[in-house]
């Protein structure tokens, strides 16, 4: 199969997650994607999610997971860094590079924090460690829409929330359709993900992090601020920031050495 890639599910208890995976590295490389994954998981998408990352391909096989299915309307940003690892396990892994995006990066932080002899590297873009007032304001506001089956408003306003004016130019022709994009039978999935977000605050256990650790962020970003990377690099000891001027939320989509930039890092030899 083109680049190895598969389709994968992990069996958690009496759920399971699902992943993807491609590449034909020997080294394996986690991302762990943002509150998108509420609205649609990774389920079935190996081949249309792989070639973003053909750049790792040499030397990483790169694997996508999606929160596990059946979500506790309780659930925590924690309680998914705990099933991340035991997903880990189960796949046999002992040791792997993180790269956490969006909310994937703050279940990343507690990857690092709980679980750190599964972390080799880390990699924490456009996110946070505690859910500062610019999140606050900005998950409850898609919570609201969510609730209200506000399918178009809600993709709208994250758009506009994550993307630099140069893209919104092409991404708002789209506008007219967008209400069908992403559009699940029930939000359940979404409220889950989106709840847990605003009790998130890992800020106080950052200092327990000790891997080698990238923290990427825009200086535009609308959703989790600025100031929240400067939080992180300030308690994670020894971590590296890059900050991209111009860019928001999306920089890790905008930005055309973002993969290259993690790339040299993962290789970068201490």
């Amino acid at each position: 199969m083109l680049w190895s890639a598969k389709n994968g599910r992990v069996t958690l208890g009496h759920t399971d997650m699902a992943y993807v995976s491609f590449g034909y590295g020997d080294k394996p490389l986690i991302f762990l994607p943002g509150l998108s994954d509420g609205l649609a998981t990774v389920k079935g998408k190996a081949l249309l999610l792989a070639k973003p990352y053909k750049i790792f391909f040499e030397k990483y096989k790169v694997y996508i997971f999606s929160r596990k299915n059946d979500l506790p309307v309780d659930y925590t940003i924690r309680d998914m860094a705990k099933d991340q690892a035991e997903a880990l396990g189960k796949l046999g892994m002992k040791k792997a590079a993180v790269l956490g995006v969006s909310q994937g990066g703050m279940i990343a932080q507690y990857l690092a924090i709980d679980h750190a002899e599964l972390i080799e590297k880390l990699v924490i873009a456009v996110s946070a460690p505690r859910a500062n007032e610019i999140i606050q304001k900005a998950v409850k506001k898609w919570i609201s829409l969510a609730n209200q089956g506000k399918h178009k408003q809600l993709m709208i306003d994250v758009t506009e929330k994550s993307y630099s004016q140069e893209y919104l130019k092409k991404y708002r022709k789209l506008y007219p359709i967008i209400g069908f994009v992403a559009r699940p039978s029930s939000y359940k999935r979404f409220l889950i993900n989106a709840k847990a977000i605003l009790s998130f605050n890992a800020l106080d256990d950052l200092k327990s992090i000790r891997c080698p650790t990238l923290i990427i962020a825009g200086d535009a970003d609308k959703i989790v601020g600025i100031e929240a990377s400067y939080e992180m690099h300030e308690h994670i000891g020894e971590s590296k920031l890059h900050v991209y001027s111009g860019l928001g939320h999306s920089a890790f989509e905008e930005a055309k050495d973002f993969n290259k930039r993690v790339l040299d890092f993962l290789e970068m030899t201490q």
